[in-house]
């Protein structure tokens, strides 16, 4: 997990996020890789907002963003054995690309039904899907075609102003304080893998 101030002010933000999101609305929010704009992963009116916002193509599928293997298996038709393997031997975000999505809106699955899911082990953002109850959908604070943000300090108006809740935590961290983007792999049922990105 990675290490964060639990302070009333980090609470109150995760709180407020939580309620925005119960009422079907979208929040920027600190990941354990970018900062993302987020909604409930299975409210299929918000997850369309989100394409809305970033003006992005609805058959490009969104990342979706869970607090624990309970949360996974909710959203994953069939875990593959060598998936939980590459979750537990990494120590840097991993997103998943799993055969079949469950539960979720059907807007977030690629045209095949595939579904991109990690584990987060940031504070902010496992917290508000724990609490929240739901996976949660996290895409890069941009608008397509633009190059993304890597902190807090390089979103664009635009996306600021189109979003209904904006985390008010990790805002001053610099470029050199942001993790890594997450790396990703698709997983078929038969175990079978490709490294679609490092």
């Amino acid at each position: 997990m990675i290490p964060v101030d639990r302070n009333k002010d980090i609470e109150k933000d995760i709180n407020s996020a939580v309620r925005v999101l119960r009422d079907g609305g979208v929040i920027l929010y600190p990941t354990d890789t970018v900062w993302g704009i987020g909604c409930d992963a299975t409210d299929e009116k918000a997850v369309r907002r989100i394409y809305a916002l970033k003006r992005r193509d609805d058959h490009k599928a969104l990342i979706t963003l869970v607090d624990s293997e309970e949360m996974l298996a909710r959203t994953v038709s069939n875990i593959p054995a060598a998936a939980y393997d590459m979750m537990h031997e990494t120590e840097f975000p991993l997103t998943i690309v799993y055969d079949q999505g469950t539960g979720v809106a059907d807007s977030l699955k690629g045209d095949d039904g595939t579904i991109g899911v990690r584990i987060t082990r940031e504070y902010i953002s496992s917290e508000i899907c724990r609490r929240l109850g739901h996976p949660l959908v996290s895409t890069s604070a941009n608008i397509s075609g633009e190059p993304a943000a890597r902190c807090f300090s390089e979103i664009s108006r635009e996306v600021l102003d189109n979003v209904d809740y904006i985390c008010t935590s990790r805002r001053d961290e610099t470029v050199d304080d942001v993790p890594r983007p997450s790396s990703v792999v698709r997983i078929c049922a038969d175990n079978s893998f490709k490294i679609l990105r490092k």
